[in-house]
């Protein structure tokens, strides 16, 4: 039977693993038991994915990146070279806490850049943008970008990825797509 998926030969996929169609794996990548990968994801080279990770559609992980146990990954994901989730608050090597892995939740259409870290128990939300090597302490909001260590916000990003700037009445324009953004009052970013 042909597979749906593809996957290098060096790829080891381990039993009870969901992957979806059109999906690639490449070199020296491991899923571990029971992962949801879904449709049209590709997995990098040298990519290990913990068990029980869950990675929506159309999912990129770059070369080099482990995925832990508890991490979600909603649909249009991008997961940079290098970037490092955890998913220990306060690993001791001595001292076993696997019943302490803390849920991290990437939304719909957030970006991570290479060698970021996203610090277990936060949620990324839709459309973010976590530039390289930043290190995410805390939750972030839609659309927002977050650079440095640890990560700030300096701004806010389109669904195309270009850095929205607000005029008097609040309102942006996506230079690519045209779409328009409202800054609330709240200090939330909506599409309109």
């Amino acid at each position: 039977m042909e597979s749906s998926y593809f996957a290098h030969e060096s790829a080891i996929i381990d039993e009870g693993c969901k992957i979806g169609k059109g999906t690639k794996i490449w070199h020296f990548t491991h899923i571990m038991k029971g992962c949801e990968i879904g449709e049209n994801c590709n997995l990098g080279q040298n990519v290990v994915i913990s068990p029980d990770v869950v990675l929506g559609r159309n999912v990129k992980v770059q070369n080099n990146v482990s995925i832990y146990t508890g991490v979600i990954c909603d649909d249009d994901v991008f997961l940079g070279p290098s970037m490092v989730f955890t998913n220990v608050i306060n690993p001791r090597s001595h001292i076993l806490r696997k019943d302490q892995y803390q849920a991290t939740h990437v939304r719909r259409g957030a970006s991570i850049g290479a060698n970021a870290t996203i610090v277990c128990g936060n949620e990324i939300g839709e459309f973010a943008f976590i530039g390289a090597g930043a290190v995410v302490t805390k939750d972030v909001p839609p659309f927002a970008l977050i650079v440095g260590n640890p990560g700030r916000h300096v701004g806010w990003m389109s669904e195309y990825g270009h850095r929205l700037h607000f005029d008097e009445n609040n309102i942006a324009e996506c230079p690519e797509s045209h779409d328009k953004y409202e800054l609330t009052k709240e200090g939330k970013v909506i599409k309109l």
